[in-house]
């Protein structure tokens, strides 16, 4: 497998109905320098403005972003050529939030996902590393978490990194 972290900005709670108008990707290995970025065009009318404000964009700014479709086969091709042959492997902070934009956006512009059908919470693997449900990984960010969809996913990239040392695991990045 290549394990992938991702992150995901939108300007609403759910896709279809809101739009995902950034996503950053990065590969877990030791370099952290295969990365992929893109704003993306809303694809409806609506919006939260307190989702939105989150990221820091406006409505006007994000109308000028690029389009979904092109975004989706861009990053496609990203997976593609950086998992080089391996199994591509979705991970994130909240994976329930930002695995439910990905897919809906590959099945609804490509009519398939490359990750399949399954993703991992970092939060949970590190709680059942950890052994306590109350846990959180941020501390092991080096990145700060700054809603910037690129810089985030890098910042669990990192934490990934530092829980394969944490606690000796041989065969996290496969």
């Amino acid at each position: 497998m290549s394990l992938i972290s991702i992150d995901i900005e939108a300007d609403g709670p759910i896709p279809s109905k809101y739009s995902m108008i950034s996503l950053g990707a990065v590969v877990v290995d030791a370099t952290l320098d295969k990365r992929f970025y893109a704003q993306i065009k809303p694809i409806s009318q609506e919006f939260v403005p307190e989702a939105l404000a989150i990221s820091g964009f406006s409505r006007e700014q994000t109308q000028g972003f690029e389009d979904p479709k092109h975004v989706m086969i861009d990053f496609r091709d990203w997976i593609k050529v950086h998992s080089k042959g391996k199994k591509p492997y979705f991970i994130s902070d909240n994976n329930g939030f930002d695995w439910q934009f990905v897919n809906w956006y590959f099945h609804t512009f490509l009519g398939e996902n490359p990750f399949g059908f399954s993703s991992t919470n970092i939060r949970s693997l590190y709680q059942g590393l950890s052994g306590d449900m109350k846990v959180h990984f941020k501390h092991l960010r080096q990145t700060k978490h700054s809603h910037n969809a690129l810089d985030d996913a890098i910042g669990n990239a990192e934490a990934l990194l530092s829980l394969q040392k944490k606690f000796k695991i041989n065969n996290f990045i496969l």
